[in-house]
């Protein structure tokens, strides 16, 4: 019985499928304070990644104007 319980869990595994929509019929009209912060952190990643690539490109410049003069 274990091994057939093990077995069927194992087929049966799914990742998780959450989402963000629908949000607002869950609670009233409180979760827009959720959807603000999904926003905010969206627009932070975003912000840093472009940040970073930026960082990346000046690198190997600043590099190659440091083998030159030496």
């Amino acid at each position: 019985m274990t091994r057939f319980l093990v077995f069927f869990l194992m087929l049966s595994a799914m990742p998780a499928a959450a989402h963000v929509g629908h949000f607002g019929e869950l609670a009233g009209h409180d979760h827009w304070v959720a959807g603000a912060a999904l926003g905010a952190a969206l627009a932070a990643s975003l912000w840093g990644a472009l940040k970073g690539k930026k960082d990346e490109q000046a690198e190997p410049e600043e590099q190659a104007e440091e083998e030159e003069t030496a």
